[in-house]
């Protein structure tokens, strides 16, 4: 990375804290999303699992934006010159609930930074350590690592994304329509400024893609709510997904699960209309 002005390596180890308040409107909006009943949600209501991502949204001055609709490089996150950002994964420990009226704290870390050389040119992995505590409690009660892959610009000629074919059969499916109520609806809901989940014209023209991306955070979040309402007893203990290839609005996708033969073991996926595996997921049950 010499020929890069600030080596993004040095980022290793830099950290920052947030405090937030568990809120129910959130929880109420993002169920109408999903398409429940908007309940109230009183205190002492358990998050479903990666609901937490209604919080410690990113409150960037809108001096501080950059052209693809995030905050300008640098920060708390490494100034990586490479245009295009997404999200590659995460891994996650359930370690305890998080309800309606908490007061939490998340302290987030940059775990590490790396370079590799890919079929489309080069990439930078950041991987991301957050640690999210109830006020007052002494260990996090969860625990997450979030995988942002940052990618060179769209070149005529670049090799298509990995096509895998999804499992062929599958206990539980959903069919999700991604149209743009639904995309713009949780890009709000999580103050995700990112154009390309809203802005055919910047992501078509200028990131070189076919059609506005779906959320990596949406369709994990589907996959786990496939789960609770197949198994709605269900206690997630960890959570792990790997964004395998984006998926865009223009056609419906599918996310599915198959229980596995230990009983506790939930393989979940999501495929596109083609039937390519778009996102890897497994879900372990306590």
């Amino acid at each position: 990375m010499e020929e890069w002005a600030i080596d993004p390596k040095t980022w290793i180890g830099r950290s920052e804290q947030r405090e937030d308040t568990v809120t129910a409107a959130p929880v109420a909006a993002l169920r109408a999303t999903f398409d429940y009943p908007a309940t109230a949600q009183p205190a002492g209501t358990q998050l479903p699992p990666l609901w937490h991502w209604l919080y410690f949204l990113p409150m960037h001055r809108q001096s501080e934006i950059g052209p693809d609709g995030h905050a300008k490089r640098g920060g708390f996150l490494p100034p990586v010159p490479l245009p295009r950002r997404m999200w590659a994964g995460g891994q996650f420990e359930f370690r305890a609930p998080l309800r309606v009226g908490d007061r939490i704290v998340r302290t987030s870390t940059i775990d590490d930074v790396s370079l590799k050389q890919g079929r489309t040119g080069k990439l930078v992995f950041v991987k991301v350590r957050h640690e999210v505590c109830v006020e007052g409690g002494v260990e996090p009660a969860l625990v997450e690592f979030h995988d942002i892959v940052y990618r060179e610009a769209q070149q005529s000629g670049d090799v298509e994304a990995m096509r895998q074919a999804a499992p062929a059969e599958a206990a539980w499916q959903r069919q999700i329509v991604p149209d743009d109520v639904l995309l713009f609806r949780y890009s709000a809901l999580t103050f995700n400024g990112h154009r390309i989940h809203y802005d055919r014209r910047y992501v078509t023209e200028v990131e070189g893609y076919p059609g506005l991306i779906v959320h990596g955070p949406l369709i994990a979040t589907l996959l786990l709510d496939l789960l609770g309402r197949q198994l709605p007893e269900a206690d997630v203990a960890s959570f792990r997904f790997r964004a395998v290839r984006p998926t865009f609005d223009l056609h419906p996708f599918h996310v599915s699960g198959q229980p596995q033969s230990d009983g506790k073991t939930i393989r979940l996926w999501a495929s596109d209309h083609e039937g390519l595996l778009t996102m890897d997921a497994t879900a372990v049950l306590r």
